[in-house]
């Protein structure tokens, strides 16, 4: 799928817990959700069925993709998961980057935290 190469480049390894309360899950266009965590997007795909974008905070870089449907969303972080990584997973948009990255972005955007396969667990 388009982007799961460059989730996968981003993707990093954590761990840790995070009890910090969790906002609304945030909503609307790629721009906006990137003025919300104060990025400038770099645009890298910009379809009908999704848009991508390389973002940098004081937080880290991650990517950031909206979506057109919810199932293309879903097609989208399953293949992209196979990848390993973490994904913060919102109403038609999902940020990918490293565990602290996402854990920051979930302070602010909301939503939820799915993580990839790991498949360093599968080397003999």
């Amino acid at each position: 799928m388009i982007g799961a190469a460059a989730a996968l480049t981003l993707a990093g390894c954590g761990a840790g817990g995070d009890s910090k309360p969790v906002p609304p899950t945030a909503t609307g266009s790629l721009e906006s959700l990137a003025a919300e965590v104060k990025c400038k997007p770099n645009m890298q795909t910009d379809a009908d069925e999704i848009r991508q974008a390389i973002c940098r905070n004081t937080d880290g870089r991650f990517i950031l993709a909206t979506f057109a449907t919810d199932r293309g969303q879903r097609e989208w972080i399953n293949d992209a998961k196979d990848y390993g990584g973490y994904y913060l997973v919102g109403r038609k948009w999902v940020a990918v980057g490293d565990d602290g990255v996402v854990k920051a972005l979930r302070g602010t955007l909301g939503g939820d935290v799915e993580i990839g396969t790991n498949h360093h667990a599968h080397q003999g």
